[in-house]
């Protein structure tokens, strides 16, 4: 049995060997549909596993009025502008409320390099478990930690001075009279922090102040400054189920605040996605097959050229059994070696749009990274070539000999 079973292989090897162009256009035909249903089962399961951790224990963002979308792309994901500022008054109504948990502060506007620099609290860097790999945390205003993408991008170490730039994309305007000091490097989260620079709120607002040639040894200038001090948004945790409910609410009802559900949010966004998603799953299904239609076709004219080796074989010794393992051998064959070159070729997709993606300091993908849904793609792919083998390796079983040599 063994034996039969190697001969197969080699037969069916060297039957496609002989056949090359054919062989090469329905390898190409199978990696191709492979190749973008893995990108898009990679790129669709991370960026889902990358939003859930983004958004966990985060249960509302308030931030001025806008696009709620908006506001949670650019507190929470930090990939999109912010909606406006809201006043620092904000963060004591909402810490003064008993529906309310926790709230983490936000002060955007600056980057450095197009990574963004953060005013917010420690207890920011708590929430998505940040540990120092380097240095320590900051403890005074102008003090910054970097996450590990930054540091490994950027090439920034402990000690180093920098001057952040206006605007979150980078080449903007430089504060050069307000240098920033980074006191610690971050161990990777695999969150959002990873590729943000973290200072105290306080820093954001001493760099505008200087920059705007505020004074705040001088009384007046310093009251003034202090009661126009802003926020960029505010993110909350309940204390209780009931304020999901009342919260929401509650914030709209103020002129200058809005409140955003990221849970309400993220699943309109991928209600979105999955439209496109569908939509290339669709083709990816055509395109493999398209495959299959033409390993049919291949397989089934190489029968015919081959009617008499096979009848010959059969003379000598090789059970119409034989015949019909070597058949869907060759379409195992094609199949197989088309879905390994595609599952190749997905990822390394997914590896170039991640390296598009780090360098625009967005979300983070990486090609190095396998689901368990992917091996579901390498039994299809042989699935579809034992279906479209099985006609011709039909014919192949019932090959009558007499009637192959008497033409």
């Amino acid at each position: 049995m063994n034996s039969m079973k190697l001969n197969a292989f080699t037969l069916g090897l060297k039957s496609l060997r002989h056949r090359p162009l054919s062989t090469a256009l329905n390898l190409l035909l199978m990696a191709v549909g492979v190749a973008m249903m893995t990108f898009i089962l990679s790129v669709s399961s991370q960026f889902a596993a990358s939003a859930t951790r983004d958004a966990e224990g985060i249960d509302l963002v308030v931030g001025a009025k806008g696009s709620p979308l908006q506001l949670i792309l650019s507190s929470i994901y930090q990939v999109d502008s912010p909606t406006g500022n809201i006043p620092l008054s904000s963060e004591a109504l909402l810490k003064q409320n008993r529906m309310v948990k926790t709230v983490l502060p936000l002060a955007l506007g600056d980057s450095y390099q197009g990574f963004r620099i953060v005013g917010t609290s420690l207890d920011y860097v708590a929430h998505y478990k940040g540990e120092i790999a380097e240095g320590q945390m900051f403890r005074e205003p102008m003090q910054a930690v970097v996450g590990s993408q930054v540091a490994r991008r950027s090439g920034v170490v402990v000690g180093q001075d920098f001057f952040g730039s206006h605007g979150l994309s980078g080449g903007g305007e430089v504060h050069d009279s307000a240098p920033y000091k980074v006191v610690g490097i971050l161990k990777p989260t695999g969150t959002v922090l990873d590729r943000l620079i973290v200072t105290p709120v306080e820093s954001v607002w001493v760099v505008h102040e200087k920059t705007n040639g505020l004074d705040a040894s001088d009384p007046e200038e310093k009251e003034a400054m202090e009661e126009s001090r802003e926020l960029t948004a505010l993110l909350v945790q309940y204390s209780s189920p009931l304020a999901a409910v009342t919260m929401p609410r509650f914030i709209n009802s103020q002129s200058e605040l809005q409140a955003a559900q990221p849970a309400l949010e993220a699943a309109k966004l991928f209600r979105l996605m999955g439209v496109g998603i569908e939509v290339l799953r669709g083709i990816a299904m055509m395109v493999l097959l398209s495959a299959a239609l033409s390993m049919f076709v291949a397989l089934y004219n190489a029968l015919e050229e081959r009617k008499t080796d096979l009848a010959i074989l059969r003379t000598l010794g090789a059970s119409p059994l034989k015949l019909l393992m070597l058949l869907l051998t060759e379409g195992c064959l094609l199949a197989l070696g088309g879905a390994l070159l595609g599952w190749f070729a997905g990822h390394i997709a997914v590896e170039v749009l991640g390296q598009i993606l780090a360098a625009d300091q967005n979300l983070v993908l990486s090609g190095s990274i396998f689901i368990a849904e992917e091996a579901w793609l390498l039994l299809l792919a042989i699935a579809i070539g034992l279906i479209a083998a099985l006609l011709p390796a039909i014919r192949a079983y019932r090959t009558d000999i007499a009637a192959t040599l008497a033409h």
